[in-house]
């Protein structure tokens, strides 16, 4: 049986994306996966990588319309990073998509809407 069934997905992980601002270092990795064990896996992989990382925020979309997903702000203020993340994997609409963004604060808060905006603008470069 053939299948009609088609997604949007990446062919291969993108990694090391980095951003500076106002000190703070922010770096992501997006992976493809198939279930939330892959999820979990790449996830301990970024976390392994980056153990004295301030923050480890991520989203991601399975399914193949998507409807598996899940967004995580990892201690930012609550909305200011997982769901921003998320909003980009919606927005290029990709699925079977983990992104992670990696953050070692330097010392100048950003504010809610300064953290929306770098987030975003590093998932954009990684989706």
């Amino acid at each position: 049986m053939e299948s009609n069934y088609s997604y949007n997905t990446i062919a291969k992980p993108i990694l090391d994306i980095t951003l500076k601002e106002k000190g703070s270092k922010f770096i992501s990795y997006a992976y493809p996966v198939l279930d939330e064990d892959d999820v979990k896996k790449r996830l301990e992989e970024v976390k392994t990588l980056h153990p004295k990382a301030t923050h480890h925020c991520y989203a991601f979309r399975l399914g193949l319309k998507g409807e598996n997903y899940r967004a995580n702000d990892d201690g930012e203020p609550s909305g200011s990073a997982g769901l921003p993340i998320y909003n980009q994997l919606l927005g290029h609409d990709v699925t079977n998509i983990l992104l992670v963004v990696v953050r070692y604060y330097g010392g100048t808060k950003l504010g809610v809407g300064g953290l929306v905006k770098i987030y975003k603008r590093i998932s954009q470069r990684a989706t």
